[in-house]
């Protein structure tokens, strides 16, 4: 169901007529995103549905401040990210957006607990010095303060995002992304994650934005959006499946993009701790979007 923003006060993010291209080799312009508009208040769950090399994660990133857009304002409580330095964006990034992957992205070496405990060691102060506590804090609203010290190889798949959730909310972040958070899980595994993550968000009354290409995973959501050739259109639970099938991505152009990203060219960010910036998103070696 589709239900319009709260009227009368500062949405947590805004996208106006967002855009973002990359030159190709060729001297072309690849457009990725084009004219994109999206509010989203605190305590939103919205979903981003889109097949493969929709540009689903170009968007993503935009949204993590890991990426600059080509054109366009990206607000981010009312203030107008773009003009800040990267080192200021970073900062705002790890301090209130956590993401959730789809691959998890667990430091094997490290236990349950460890990996938790990591965002909070480029928190403030008091976050440092409580961090194991507020760890274990975590690992027990998601069901693993029994596991808090096995190491990633000896968890379950859903164990394993589990813990990724888990280390995305430590630092309670006021905007969650979550990438594909259920791709790597049967659909059982897959359900229990997003009601944890959907209930955590809502009892914190932190904004999440899920992308993804799992219908039944929008199905979730307050608000659904459907990604197709770098355009969004708002979707009803009714009529997202018919949209989806109509679909056909970015297709044109993807060899070159490959070329692109091979040579280093594109724009990037630094990105905070446990967070990577890929140089050009509609690769798909730089971006599980366009696999």
């Amino acid at each position: 169901m589709v239900t319009a923003p709260h009227e009368g006060r500062i949405p947590l993010l805004e996208l106006r007529d967002l855009t973002r291209s990359v030159r190709l080799p060729s001297r072309d312009m690849l457009h990725i995103l084009q004219g994109i508009d999206l509010t989203v208040e605190a305590g939103d769950h919205v979903a981003v549905v889109g097949r493969s090399g929709s540009g689903k994660t170009t968007l993503l990133n935009l949204l993590g401040l890991i990426d600059r857009q080509t054109g366009g304002e990206l607000l981010f409580d009312g203030k107008d990210v773009s003009r800040l330095s990267d080192a200021r964006r970073a900062r705002l990034r790890g301090a209130y957006i956590g993401f959730v992957f789809q691959q998890f992205n667990l430091l094997e070496r490290r236990t349950a607990l460890e990996n938790v405990m990591m965002p909070m060691m480029y928190g403030t102060a008091r976050q440092f010095w409580r961090r194991e506590r507020s760890a274990m804090e975590m690992l027990d609203r998601v069901g693993l303060a029994d596991r808090a010290h096995q190491l990633p190889t000896r968890l379950s798949g859903g164990e394993q995002q589990r813990v990724a959730v888990a280390r995305a909310l430590v630092r309670r972040p006021r905007l969650i992304l979550a990438d594909e958070p259920t791709g790597a899980l049967d659909v059982t595994t897959g359900e229990a994650v997003m009601a944890l993550l959907d209930e955590i968000a809502r009892d914190s009354d932190a904004a999440l934005v899920t992308i993804t290409h799992d219908l039944q995973v929008a199905a979730l959501s307050q608000r659904a959006y459907l990604l197709d050739e770098g355009v969004l259109h708002p979707v009803t639970s009714n009529h997202a499946r018919e949209a989806l099938s109509a679909t056909v991505g970015i297709r044109s152009g993807r060899r070159e993009v490959e070329d692109l990203a091979e040579a280093g060219v594109g724009a990037s960010a630094p990105a905070s701790a446990g967070t990577s910036a890929p140089a050009v998103e509609a690769s798909p070696r730089a971006s599980g979007d366009a696999a």
